[in-house]
């Protein structure tokens, strides 16, 4: 097996993950880089900030640049210059975003492109192909996202195709080495998930995710399905929750024994101005912060703190200059993966409900409508 699990404090796990490229400390929060970057950042900065990392799509790579440029290129690593482990969706995803665009066929989808309005195809068979040449350390299953709200017999059918579909994933040839996840889904309803997690674990996957969340549905019904999901998935095996979330999901993720972790949130919010402290979001732009001379948060360790003020870096925000985007990302980021590692510490140390408990009463939630989540870049 690739992931040894090392420890539990309650269901919060502490783990490692061998993969090609190297090995990845769990629980962990992978930056997503959907076309083949983590925005307004350089690779050496990303592993600087202590990414194990990091994410790619499958879907949004296929169209640009193609598979043919990264093919040359020799694979998806050496095309972006990121020499660490990559994680790439199988574009599931986009079967759910893409709604609009995309026919849904007994051996795959028929998408119309974003891009252009060409039709493309994208299955298992050619889902696992594009993986394949992307060379990515672990390949998405390809299945379908159902949407929120839908009905029990839609998110059924749709369960039943995901299934089927996972099956023919496995089958299909693989990069040397490449591990495969399969993708757990069936929407707001217990015995779907039940069901879901009990066939998948079946079929010869290296590890889980919990998909088909974060797409509008409640907290509490987010909670819930990683509930019904997790005591069902061996514990020798690796469990992602994909595309979430905010600081305390996470950490109530982990308390309910998830080991991996995307999102965009911590980038999207950076360019629209907003960083994550251990109190809650601050909106840097806000105009209260335009003679504030601390840092984004008081005691943070990453440059942006350590060099620039709030003030200077709202500046550079309402006048447009990059170079605002990248601190803010800089923060937001390291806050997200010194999270991970004060998790990390806190099962080692058998004291990660104190810490979860502390963490929650402290963070406060921004009032506004919260973003998207997800990885889609549109």
């Amino acid at each position: 097996m690739n992931f040894k699990h090392i420890k539990s404090d309650g269901n919060a796990r502490l783990g490692t993950l061998k993969t090609p490229h190297g090995i990845i400390n769990t629980p962990v929060f992978m930056p997503v880089g959907t076309l083949g970057t983590v925005k307004t950042m350089t690779p050496d900065e990303v592993s600087g900030l202590g990414a194990e990392i990091i994410l790619g799509n499958t879907y949004h790579l296929n169209l640009k640049p193609g598979m043919e440029i990264i093919e040359k290129a020799g694979g998806l690593h050496k095309f972006c210059n990121w020499n660490a482990p990559i994680l790439t969706d199988s574009g599931g995803y986009q079967v759910f975003s893409l709604a609009k665009l995309r026919k849904i066929k007994d051996n795959g989808i028929e998408f119309q492109s974003h891009i252009d309005g060409k039709k493309i195809f994208l299955g298992p068979e050619e889902a696992m192909q594009i993986q394949k040449i992307l060379g990515s350390d672990i390949a998405m299953a390809f299945d379908e996202c159902t949407p929120y709200p839908c009905t029990h017999e839609e998110a059924e059918k749709s369960l039943d195709l995901t299934l089927r579909w996972a099956r023919e994933c496995v089958k299909q040839p693989k990069a040397q080495g490449q591990l495969r996840f399969g993708i757990i889904q069936g929407s707001v309803y217990e015995d779907l998930r039940r069901k879901a997690t009990e066939k998948m674990i079946a079929i010869p996957f290296d590890g889980f995710a919990i998909g088909g969340v974060s797409v509008g549905e409640s907290e509490k019904e987010m909670l819930q399905a990683i509930e019904w999901s997790v005591p069902h998935i061996p514990s020798e095996y690796p469990r992602y929750l994909m595309g979430v979330g905010t600081p305390p999901q996470i950490v109530e993720a982990v308390a309910r024994g998830i080991d991996m972790f995307d999102c965009v949130l911590p980038t999207r919010v950076a360019r629209n101005g907003s960083a994550y402290t251990a109190k809650g979001m601050v909106q840097i732009k806000a105009g209260r912060f335009k003679d504030s001379f601390l840092p984004i948060e008081e005691g943070c360790q990453c440059y942006s703190c350590k060099n620039f003020s709030r003030a200077y870096i709202r500046h550079l925000l309402n006048v447009n200059e990059i170079l605002g985007l990248r601190l803010m990302t800089i923060h937001n980021l390291h806050f997200y993966i010194n999270l991970m590692k004060d998790i990390r510490k806190h099962i080692q140390m058998d004291s990660f409900d104190d810490f979860r408990q502390n963490f929650i009463k402290n963070y406060i939630p921004p009032t506004r409508n919260k973003p998207k989540t997800r990885t889609s870049p549109k």
